[in-house]
């Protein structure tokens, strides 16, 4: 009964934030001149930062050094457990333009104050569209605006570290933009799962690692630096669980799996 009481106030509070957000933002976005659109940007990530504060289920630790200047662009990467990650990310005190799927950006009024805050939607379905994802993001990069992927592409299942696309990737070394890893962990269960109610509590650890120069790299060295920032990346995992790193990345949890399954 507390579970269903408590699911109540959290949902109640989320809704009641987006309704008085939303001219909020729509003001905003009439008025800034900013090419980056980059305050609009940053006051729609409060409302994903507040919603994480009106929920006492989600017990957040956010660590790391924060860039000294929110102006100076870095391509972020992070892995993906939930769509709980999106708003406990936005808790970071700088603005990033998000590479959304599609299909979020019809969702009533969310999909609108992303438009309006210069997110950038990728369709996945077509390889022309993709590029386009790139060239916006490139846009925003020049506008001095910092953009964040989740290059696994999807949420892990399974808590561990997926294959990762090649976009993020492309886009820094192909404009020369730090790459900046964060690191996100105990949102699997965060959110409900065909369910309204919370049970239990998450706790949740989101981490800013260094940052990565991509001045010197060249086309060529991009499945490099991909396998180096998605190994830092399993590493931090593997930190946390106290786990060895190839319990945390898919891909030798999967080679090994069916090398057993070959050998049994």
């Amino acid at each position: 009964m507390f579970d269903r009481i408590k699911s109540v106030y959290i949902w109640g509070a989320v809704i009641l934030l987006f309704v008085i957000w939303y001219p909020m933002v729509g003001i905003l976005y009439l008025f800034d001149r900013d090419p980056a659109k980059y305050r609009t940007g940053r006051f729609f990530r409060y409302v994903g930062a507040a919603m994480t504060y009106v929920n006492p289920a989600w017990k957040i630790k956010v660590s790391g050094k924060f860039p000294e200047n929110p102006r100076n662009p870095y391509v972020i990467v992070c892995n993906h457990l939930s769509n709980a990650d999106i708003p406990i990310i936005s808790r970071l005190p700088w603005e990033m333009k998000w590479i959304a799927k599609a299909e979020l950006f019809k969702i009533p009024v969310i999909g609108r104050m992303m438009t309006w805050a210069g997110d950038i939607p990728v369709d996945r379905s077509q390889k022309g569209k993709r590029e386009k994802t790139i060239f916006i993001a490139q846009d925003n990069l020049r506008a001095n605006a910092s953009v964040i992927f989740f290059p696994e592409g999807t949420r892990s299942k399974t808590g561990r570290v997926i294959r990762f696309t090649d976009g993020a990737f492309i886009l820094a070394v192909r404009n020369k933009i730090p790459i900046l890893p964060l690191v996100i962990d105990g949102t699997s269960n965060a959110l409900p799962k065909h369910s309204w109610v919370f049970t239990g509590e998450s706790n949740v650890k989101l981490k800013v690692l260094e940052p990565i120069e991509t001045a010197h790299l060249k086309k060529e060295d991009i499945p490099m630096l991909r396998d180096q920032v998605r190994d830092i990346i399993i590493n931090q995992l593997a930190e946390w669980r106290g786990v060895d790193p190839a319990e945390v990345d898919d891909l030798i949890y999967e080679q090994n799996h069916t090398e057993t399954t070959q050998n049994s």
